[in-house]
């Protein structure tokens, strides 16, 4: 099974002579599954991904690197310019991000991202921030004088949720509007501190409800109006709120909530 195949029952396109023509995936809003949601999840979940490149001569590079996002959804990378995929997005930031969930059993049965456009340094220092709370072990590298941070501003994204589930998405589909957001994003680090510190039975609910598994450890990387992105060792969970938030007295009351339903769900016996 490959991409053509995995796209097959989209969308079908008017080829020459009245023909039907290759299936072309459908815009996000006309999916017929959460294709928004799903790619958002994606963005905020995955950690490490392909990027592709342009060489000098136009040939397409693909390489590995970390990944993490700002509160807008953004992705973030850890660059050193020694790296081939660094000296070519200096010389031509056009470039692509694959985000792939990985798992078990037919690797094309698992949804991944596309994410295309163009990446630059950002010396921005919230950046630094979220990307070192995803990746703590780059603290050892990040300030030789050789790395920097790079921000990969969206132009599109393709989805492919699995078999027969495919999107394209604009930017505004993939980034979150922060527009009355400033308290939030303004408030971020001292409620990642706090939850961190004195909560830590609380992110444990919030990660085995939204599916991370059961277990301590957990520690949250991040808040954004959608959600949350909490990380133990090398998994992570995406806690997405009942309703958008965009300031902390709001982010408290919803947290309170979320908590107490997360805790009634595990004490309440299964069947």
């Amino acid at each position: 099974m490959d991409e053509t195949s995995d796209n097959a029952a989209i969308g079908q396109s008017q080829g020459s002579g009245g023909r039907p023509g290759p299936a072309r995936p459908l815009p996000a809003a006309q999916a017929p599954f959460d294709a928004i949601g799903l790619s958002r999840r994606l963005l905020r979940s995955i950690r490490s991904g392909a990027l592709a490149t342009l060489d000098a001569d136009g040939t397409p590079f693909a390489s590995l690197a970390t990944i993490a996002t700002d509160v807008d959804g953004t992705p973030l990378m850890l660059l050193s310019q020694l790296s081939g995929h660094t000296r070519n997005l200096i010389a031509d930031p056009r470039c692509s991000l694959l985000f792939s969930a990985g798992g078990k059993g037919d690797p094309l049965a698992h949804p991944r991202l596309t994410v295309v456009g163009r990446a630059a340094r950002t010396t921005e220092p919230r950046a630094r921030e979220r990307f070192l709370a995803r990746h703590p072990k780059a603290k050892l590298y990040a300030d030789f004088p050789d790395f920097g941070f790079f921000a990969l501003s969206p132009e599109a994204g393709h989805l492919n949720g699995g078999f027969a589930k495919a999107a394209t998405l604009a930017r505004d589909e993939l980034l979150l509007d922060l527009s009355q957001a400033d308290g939030l994003v303004t408030g971020e680090r001292g409620a990642i501190e706090h939850m961190n510190a004195d909560h830590a039975d609380a992110l444990a609910l919030y990660a085995a409800a939204a599916g991370g598994g059961q277990g301590e450890g957990w520690r949250l990387t991040g808040l954004d109006p959608e959600g949350m992105d909490l990380m133990a060792g090398d998994r992570t969970a995406r806690v997405i709120y009942p309703d958008l938030v965009r300031d902390m007295g709001a982010l408290r009351k919803v947290l309170v909530v979320m908590a107490a339903q997360a805790r009634q769900a595990a004490e309440t016996p299964r069947p």
